[in-house]
């Protein structure tokens, strides 16, 4: 039964460089639309950020809410090693 699904190369070797060009072929296919959806995705995440950031320049900023808080500092508590 392993057999069946086994991959083999095929004897011909005309096929067998074909086959070849075709794997080549469609790696270099991957590879660039995997470059092209990627500077995509850069360039509208930076045309997303400079809208919101016109947005938010045009808004009135809030002053004056500060959050005022004390902060202790907790040692670590003494765990047994785990073995």
């Amino acid at each position: 039964m392993s057999a069946l699904f086994a991959p083999r190369k095929p004897r011909h070797a005309l096929l067998r460089v074909l086959l070849g060009v075709v794997g080549v072929a469609l790696l270099a296919v991957l590879l660039v639309v995997g470059v092209f959806v990627g500077a995509a995705m850069l360039l509208g995440s930076l045309a997303l950020r400079l809208l919101m950031k016109s947005r938010t320049a045009r808004r009135p900023s809030v002053t004056g809410k500060v959050v005022d808080a004390e902060y202790t500092i907790v040692g670590k508590t003494s765990q047994p090693l785990l073995r």
